[in-house]
C-alpha cells in the first residue's frame, strides 16, 4: 500500500496544502503545534473513519470554515485508488471511495491499512483493559473488516440489554424478554472471541520474536487473551451470562461478557503494566507496534502505512537502530522537532503554520 498524494482543504490548522510522500521513509519536520500531528491524524481518519485524538468532528474543521476536506490518491494491489471524506458543519460526514458513496462507515476498514505509533500508545502497556480492548478492536477491524460489523451488532445488543436492564424496575414485566438479548450476546460474543483469541496468539508469536531481537534475547514478552468468561463454545457463554444475571439486575448493567476482556502483557511471566520499567514497557509498545506490521501484511499481502509521531526522542539509541532497520521496507511517515537522527534514504519536509514544503 501507497499514500501518493494527501491533499487537505480547512482540515486542523491546514487551510490548503498537497503532500506527495516518497515509497520509503518521510521525514515530516517542524515545530509543535504547526501541523505535524494533523497531517497523520487526517490520513489515519482515511483508515478508521474517526480520528485518533478527538471523537467530535468538527474540532477537524478549520475555524469558522463551513466544511473540511480531505482528498487521498492511493496504491493498493497495483491499482490506483481515490478516497475523499467532506466533513460539514451542517451536513456531518460524507465519504466516497473511487467515487462512489460509503453507506456505512464499516465500509471504510480495510481500504488503506495504517499502523500508528504515538508517545500516548505507552496507554496499550500502562492503562488498563479497556485500553487494550481498544487496540484489539481497531486492529482486528482493518484487519478483518468482517469483525467491525460484528462488534458493531455485539455493541447494539448490549446497549439494548443495558437498557433493558434499567427499565425493569418500573416495567417487571418485561423481564421475559431478557433471555432474547442474553442469547444475543452469546452467539455475537462467541464470534469475537474467536477473532481475539487467533489474533493474541498471532501477536504473541510476533511480538515476542521483536522483543527478543530489540531486547538482546534478555527478557520473553508474552500476549495472553483473557477473555472474561472462559467459555468453550456459544452454549457454555450463554450458560455465563445467565449465571451472572442476578449480578446484572442487581447493578442495571451487564457485568459480564467479551466487553470485559482483556489482553494481558507479560515480561517473563509478570505483568508489565505493574512490574515493568520504563524502558521495558517502551519496547513492548515497540515490539507490539512491529508486530502489527507483520501480522497486517501476511493478511492482505501488502505492508501497511506505519506512522510515528515523534517517538524518536522517547527510544533510546539502541531501539532507534532496531526501528530504522525493521521499516525501510514499509512507506513511513515521521514527524519529529529535529532531524538529528540518523534517517537513511529519508526524503524532508518541513511544516510551518500550516504549510508543508520538502526541503530536498
Amino acid at each position: 500500500m501507497l499514500i501518493k498524494n494527501l491533499t487537505l482543504t480547512n482540515f486542523r490548522n491546514y487551510e490548503s496544502c498537497s503532500f506527495s510522500p516518497e515509497p520509503g521513509i518521510n521525514l515530516i519536520v517542524g515545530e509543535n503545534a504547526q501541523g505535524k500531528t494533523n497531517l497523520l491524524e487526517a490520513l489515519f481518519f482515511c483508515c478508521f473513519g474517526r480520528s485518533h485524538r478527538t471523537s467530535r468532528e468538527k474540532e477537524l474543521i478549520a475555524y469558522e470554515a463551513p466544511f473540511s476536506l480531505i482528498r487521498l490518491e492511493s496504491e493498493r494491489t497495483g491499482t490506483d485508488h481515490e478516497l475523499i471524506v467532506r466533513l460539514s458543519r451542517e451536513e456531518g460526514r460524507k465519504i466516497k471511495s473511487d467515487g462512489l458513496p460509503l453507506a456505512r462507515i464499516g465500509e471504510l476498514m480495510g481500504l488503506l491499512n495504517c499502523v500508528l505509533f504515538a508517545p500516548e500508545h505507552l496507554s496499550i502497556v500502562k492503562d488498563g483493559p479497556a485500553e487494550r480492548r481498544r487496540f484489539l478492536d481497531m486492529e482486528l477491524s482493518q484487519t478483518y473488516p468482517a469483525y467491525f460489523f460484528l462488534l458493531q451488532q455485539y455493541q447494539r445488543a448490549l446497549r439494548q440489554r443495558n437498557m433493558l436492564l434499567k427499565s425493569l424496575r418500573e416495567q417487571p414485566e418485561l423481564r421475559a424478554t431478557l433471555p432474547v438479548w442474553n442469547q444475543q450476546l452469546a452467539s455475537l460474543g462467541w464470534k469475537l472471541m474467536r477473532y481475539r483469541e487467533v489474533f493474541c496468539a498471532r501477536l504473541s508469536s510476533l511480538s515476542s520474536q521483536n522483543h527478543a531481537d530489540i531486547s538482546g534475547g534478555r527478557e520473553q514478552l508474552t500476549v495472553q487473551y483473557h477473555p472474561d468468561c472462559p467459555a468453550q463454545d456459544e452454549s457454555s457463554l450463554l450458560h455465563l451470562i445467565e449465571e451472572g444475571q442476578q449480578e446484572d439486575l442487581r447493578r442495571l448493567t451487564s457485568t459480564h461478557g467479551p466487553h470485559r476482556d482483556e489482553m494481558a502483557l507479560n515480561l517473563d511471566g509478570r505483568e508489565i503494566r505493574a512490574f515493568g520499567s520504563q524502558g521495558q514497557q517502551r519496547t513492548a509498545a515497540l515490539a507490539i507496534k512491529l508486530s502489527e506490521l507483520d501480522l497486517i501484511r501476511s493478511e492482505t499481502g501488502e505492508w501497511p502505512i506505519l506512522m510515528l509521531d515523534d517517538v524518536m526522542s522517547e527510544l533510546d539509541e539502541r531501539r532507534q537502530k532496531y526501528l530504522l532497520e525493521r521499516i525501510l521496507p514499509v512507506q513511513t511517515l515521521v514527524t519529529t522537532t529535529t532531524t538529528g537522527t540518523d534517517w537513511p534514504r529519508a526524503r524532508r519536509f518541513e511544516v510551518f503554520s500550516g504549510q508543508i514544503q520538502s526541503m530536498d
